[in-house]
């Protein structure tokens, strides 16, 4: 007759009791639970990873002498961790993992190693070697400005302690094309650069969701589990994206849960603040705010001509400081833009063999960068209301202060505000390098002369109907 789970632990109890203090028996192998005992395996229910941790720390020799005593040298013991307790919804959430003398090879850096993981690779090692990280992401080549800086700063505070500081979980949430990818991971090669034996992964969710996809499909969700259960550092693209997936999100919690109680460093990215993040569950949302959360905004002026400058000496390419300033002022939606008309303005000089100069830039942008609603451009603005006026168009940009010229110039700054997406800077600058204050002054000028003057207005209307004649 084949002993079952209950009697071989029991006997495993009466060994252990004899050989330990009762304060010791009571505190870690009291709570401990049998599950079953299958192929000489047994499998033991413990309360947390702690109580994991501490029972291979310090009994798991006494604890192959009970095994062995029990079921021989051949059998195993492996544990089934609590890792969430669930609620009156949510059944408690288990791992199993094997004990360090399983027969389980183990790691250079002392972590286990794995095998059939949904890598679908051999050992956890040749994983550790395929990131997923963009080399050429890196603190060097991400610049600094104030639009990003507490972002940054949290993010070389976490490269240099993962899992350490109080930025756990680190979320960093922005519009497209602001450097979110870039900085996670910058990150990701910090640590792997600086902290050779953590197991570092940058995934999106997207790629994480497929993953748990076939691993339902395959009955490997244990190990799809397992596997991340061993990462050191998490990193997770585009978090909004899990919106809506439920088994997805249930998944992810507990990996979430495990890390986070391990020390283990996770890092996100998403479109928005997770108080604003949609269709994802509470405790997951509740879980993003435990560390730290830092966004990442348009770039301002001086961040853009950094990133160009950048762009341009990484390429061994000289261009003139007003050609920069131009491309700075007229490009101010994100990095990914302003990094595609550099590379576009770049293309064209080499293509029609000319160098790199104001004309060319205009050209260049004036195929890339669309205004909102239309095709007016604060160039063809300006042209159409200094003939309207009948004043000089290098007047509009000029610094006199004759009425008429003012009336027009703030007149073009007013449809420029209100036909294009150029900010307030962009807009000064195309008249000669004015402030935003002027432009807003200018903008607010034309508004209370609306209110004020029939004729005026109807100049207005009429220069309308001309503005939109460009569109159709």
């Amino acid at each position: 007759m084949h002993p079952d789970s209950n009697t071989v632990w029991d006997n495993c109890l009466i060994y252990i009791r004899n050989n330990i203090s009762e304060q010791s028996f009571k505190t870690w192998f009291t709570p401990i639970v049998p599950l079953k005992l299958e192929n000489d395996v047994l499998t033991i229910q413990v309360p947390s990873q702690f109580f994991y941790e501490w029972l291979e720390e310090h009994y798991v020799g006494l604890l192959r002498q009970a095994i062995d005593q029990e079921l021989g040298m051949e059998a195993k013991l492996e544990y089934s961790v609590i890792v969430d307790k669930g609620n009156d919804e949510n059944q408690p959430f288990t791992i199993n993992l094997p004990t360090a003398k399983s027969g389980r090879p183990k790691r250079p850096n002392g972590q286990q190693q794995y095998s059939g993981n949904p890598f679908d690779l051999e050992s956890l090692d040749q994983v550790h070697q395929k990131s997923h990280l963009n080399p050429q992401y890196t603190f060097t080549t991400f610049i600094e400005g104030d639009c990003n800086r507490l972002a940054r700063s949290a993010g070389f505070a976490v490269a240099a302690k993962p899992g350490i500081t109080s930025f756990n979980p680190l979320m960093l949430y922005g519009g497209v094309g602001l450097g979110k990818t870039h900085l996670v991971q910058a990150i990701g090669n910090e640590i792997k650069s600086n902290l050779s034996d953590k197991f570092v992964l940058y995934v999106s969710s997207e790629y994480f969701t497929n993953q748990f996809i076939e691993a339902v499909k395959n009955n490997k969700v244990q190990n799809f589990t397992n596997f991340y259960l061993q990462i050191d550092t998490l990193i997770i693209d585009d978090v909004q994206f899990l919106a809506g997936k439920e088994k997805t999100q249930e998944i992810f919690f507990h990996i979430f849960n495990h890390l986070h109680q391990s020390g283990k460093q996770i890092i996100m990215t998403s479109d928005c603040p997770p108080r604003d993040l949609k269709g994802l569950e509470e405790r997951l949302l509740s879980r993003f705010k435990w560390g730290l959360t830092a966004d990442l905004q348009q770039p301002d002026l001086e961040t853009r001509i950094a990133i160009i400058q950048k762009k341009m000496a990484a390429d061994g390419i000289d261009i003139p400081a007003n050609v920069i300033e131009y491309l700075a002022y007229s490009v101010d939606t994100n990095i990914r833009e302003l990094e595609g008309v550099v590379i576009s303005l770049m293309a064209h000089a080499s293509l029609t063999k000319r160098d790199i100069d104001l004309e060319l830039a205009k050209q260049t942008l004036k195929n890339i960068v669309q205004d909102i609603d239309s095709e007016v451009g604060i160039d063809f603005i300006q042209k159409t209301v200094s003939d309207y006026f009948n004043v000089a168009l290098d007047d509009l940009k000029a610094k006199t202060r004759k009425k008429e010229i003012v009336i027009a110039r703030q007149t073009a700054m007013y449809f420029s505000k209100e036909y294009t997406n150029h900010s307030l800077k962009s807009i000064g600058y195309h008249f000669g390098g004015r402030d935003h204050s002027t432009v807003i002054h200018g903008v607010q000028s034309v508004n209370d002369m609306i209110d004020t003057n029939v004729k005026f207005k109807s100049s207005i209307e009429e220069l309308k109907k001309k503005l939109k004649m460009r569109t159709v």
